[in-house]
């Protein structure tokens, strides 16, 4: 069984989750702690919990999702995994944080790449890799057939999707991801998204209203 705990960090409000299963095993998804008090925050729930931070797991590299990736990759000696694609986001990072205020001390990078079908595992745990270009070029999904969980990111929402206007958008691809990699899967799937509140994939399919025109 897995234990998802969320946290909310920066002033984009972005989720970042940490998972742990009964070998208290643990991975990180998009550590976007940006304070002090953030990382405190952060580092001290895994400290109560007595969690061994295996990984770092991005779904994708805006700014607001990577603020915590060295803090967490230096601290922990871990490596960093996302989608070769998304490499160029890491460069644009750090102009658009001196646009938010939210300074990287130095970029980070992708220490290990995954791929569209490749399976990560830690203690237990299991997850699929879905590759759902359309936010960014290199968004990926983290899928738990075995917990019903999924991690989109900033690909699919409660009651929305995400923005196609950054660099690397594409509505046309966000839509095909949706319907053929996430509305494929069971509609009892609870989606972790990267902002906001959980959802399910049958709650998507039936009310979101970014979707009922474009999809089914």
């Amino acid at each position: 069984m897995v234990t998802i705990k969320e946290f909310a960090f920066n002033l984009f409000a972005t989720n970042t989750y940490i998972l742990s299963d009964t070998t208290n095993n643990c991975v990180i998804i998009d550590p976007s702690c940006s304070t002090v008090e953030e990382q405190t925050i952060l580092s001290e729930y895994i400290q109560k919990n007595n969690l061994q931070l295996k990984a770092i797991l991005n779904t994708h590299f805006h700014i607001d999702h990577i603020t915590g990736i060295q803090y967490v990759r230096n601290k922990y000696n871990i490596d960093v995994y996302g989608n070769k694609e998304d490499e160029y986001l890491i460069k644009e990072a750090i102009n658009s944080g001196k646009i938010y205020n939210m300074l990287l001390s130095e970029p980070p990078k992708i220490d290990k790449y995954l791929n569209d079908g490749d399976i990560y595992k830690f203690g237990n745990t299991e997850f699929k890799i879905l590759s759902v270009p359309g936010h960014t070029k290199g968004s990926l999904a983290y899928y738990c057939e075995a917990e019903k969980i999924l991690f989109s990111g900033d690909v699919l929402f409660n009651g929305s999707i995400g923005r196609t206007d950054l660099s690397g958008g594409s509505l046309d691809e966000l839509l095909n991801s949706i319907k053929n990699k996430i509305f494929t899967l069971d509609q009892n799937v609870v989606v972790y998204s990267g902002h906001g509140p959980e959802t399910t994939v049958g709650n998507e399919i039936n009310s979101n209203p970014f979707l009922l025109d474009n999809v089914m």
